[in-house]
């Protein structure tokens, strides 16, 4: 159910950002609401008005492919946007994963240890961290002192004071986890997990609050990260996420070094905060 209101929120906010330009419409003086009419979007996708509207209103009907993709098409998806869309559909592009339960296996952890000095983490199928290796308990040592509940990205992102002044180009970096978040966990969004977590975070921070109804999706891809750390100073790192083998519903996260750059070198001499995580 949560998914099938999801879809519909989510056709209504993309057909708001398409103008009628875009798709060779023209706009007129008198439009009541921004991008296109539900009856232009069904007219571009070679849909009946009245089966376009009932999609909108989360009526329980069938939506084939390739139906999909011509939405998809007027409504000028990307495609982490267009895969979202069949996800919400019933069309998941991806093989269906199942939540492991918490449970790391032995090789991820081994991983993580040959990963030092490079910050690297492993995320669960509802973003909780489930391992970390000692790098990047120096990178945010705060996390291994939080409870349970709180030891998740997209909550230590939006709601932690010591995250967030780590975080350089906050606003940004918070849009991006976010939007990833949303097109991640498309599979465990009736998970009373994440509907709890959605809501905490709804009440916690004023920008997810402003952001969520957005429904902004994207996909991982390598980036530069920028943290300012306070004992280290300025560090920056190559961001890689990675899929395990046999384990769909987990991803390791790891900070990697760039040429010429001493941050790895610098956050290694900051002391030891503890033992790891797990």
């Amino acid at each position: 159910m949560h998914r099938r209101g999801d879809l519909v929120e989510f056709l209504r906010a993309r057909r708001a950002v398409v103008s009628p330009a875009d798709v060779g419409l023209v706009g007129g003086a008198r439009r009541r609401t921004p991008g296109l009419r539900r009856e232009e979007v069904a007219l571009l996708a070679g849909v009946s008005i009245s089966w376009y509207t009932w999609l909108e209103q989360g009526r329980p009907i069938n939506a084939s492919v390739d139906v999909l993709d011509a939405l998809a098409r007027v409504l000028r998806l990307d495609a982490v946007e267009r895969e979202h869309l069949m996800a919400l559909a019933g069309h998941p592009v991806r093989r269906a994963v199942s939540p492991g339960g918490g449970q790391v296996p032995d090789a991820l952890q081994v991983l993580l240890a040959g990963l030092d000095p490079s910050p690297a983490y492993v995320l669960g199928p509802h973003w909780d961290f489930l391992a970390w290796n000692s790098s990047h308990d120096r990178l945010f040592p705060t996390l291994r002192a939080l409870p349970l509940p709180e030891r998740n990205l997209v909550w230590i992102v939006f709601a932690n004071p010591e995250a967030r002044a780590l975080i350089v180009d906050w606003e940004p970096e918070a849009r991006r986890v976010l939007s990833q978040f949303r097109a991640d966990t498309v599979p465990y969004r009736d998970d009373p997990a994440v509907l709890a977590l959605v809501a905490r975070l709804q009440e916690a921070s004023s920008e997810f609050a402003a952001w969520w109804p957005r429904h902004d999706v994207a996909g991982s891809e390598p980036r530069l990260r920028r943290f300012a750390h306070p004992e280290a100073g300025l560090l920056v790192f190559e961001h890689l996420q990675l899929v395990p083998a046999g384990a769909p519903d987990l991803r390791v996260t790891v900070h990697l070094p760039i040429p010429d750059d001493d941050s790895l070198a610098r956050l290694a001499a900051v002391a030891a905060a503890g033992p790891a995580g797990r």
